[in-house]
């Protein structure tokens, strides 16, 4: 892709034959990736797009550091968001799935600052031919990837905003949160635009929102990073 797309190229990683090295019970998948024929690093900034729907689906992507967010762009203009992936997710698979060059589906945009490695789907491929234990770690990236984004839609199944966005903390404490002496605080900086974007709502709406459960004493929020105080309270107040 070119440097258009929002990538910085940093780091070249050394190409080795993926044939030559099975892949062992102790290696992870971003090992498996990152070992294959024109395997490399990428580093995309914020708000960069990753692809376009229609961009041809040349690489398979991994995440090491950060968030991508996954969304469908329909005729109408409408971009629902379908998973907010985290840090060992696999997503661009659509070419392997369907044995020839594809076209994207999906909106791939950088949510945080996101490093991660990606590979060309011809090399994936060679490797799973070469070695069946490359394709189940590739599957079971796989299968991680299909559950987030089945949360995600649960979460947009919501017609009260309210309830949804409260599912999205929730679905956000779970993927990206740590825990300290306050609760769970999420590991991200998610200004009030990017929430409204991800669940489909709009900027004023949130910042109300999140005004009430701030009021309410469940969540609190500090340089943009948001604190649930108590998620079990949290998730029964809109039950």
């Amino acid at each position: 892709m070119g440097t258009s797309s929002g990538f910085s190229r940093y780091v070249a990683v050394p190409a080795h034959s993926a044939q030559d090295q099975p892949v062992s019970s102790s290696r992870s998948l971003l090992d498996v990736i990152r070992d294959l024929d024109g395997a490399s690093t990428e580093l995309v900034e914020r708000n960069k797009t990753i692809f376009f729907p229609g961009d041809p689906a040349e690489r398979v992507y991994l995440i090491r550091r950060g968030a991508v967010r996954l969304s469908r762009v329909y005729e109408s203009g409408e971009e629902i968001t379908v998973a907010l992936l985290r840090e060992n997710s696999l997503f661009g698979v659509l070419s392997l799935l369907t044995g020839h060059r594809s076209d994207r589906f999906y909106h791939a945009v950088a949510f945080t600052r996101v490093e991660m490695v990606t590979a060309p789907a011809g090399s994936v491929r060679a490797a799973i031919e070469a070695d069946t234990a490359v394709g189940l770690r590739l599957l079971q990236g796989l299968s991680s990837r299909i559950l987030q984004t089945e949360t995600m839609i649960e979460t947009l199944t919501h017609r009260d905003m309210s309830s949804r966005l409260v599912s999205f903390l929730l679905v956000l404490c779970r993927d990206f949160g740590v825990p300290d002496q306050l609760g769970i605080t999420i590991d991200l900086r998610l200004s009030h635009q990017a929430i409204a974007e991800a669940i489909g709502s709009t900027r004023v709406t949130i910042t109300r929102l999140l005004g009430d459960l701030r009021q309410s004493g469940l969540v609190q929020i500090d340089r943009k990073k948001i604190t649930v105080l108590d998620p079990i309270a949290l998730a029964k107040r809109f039950s």
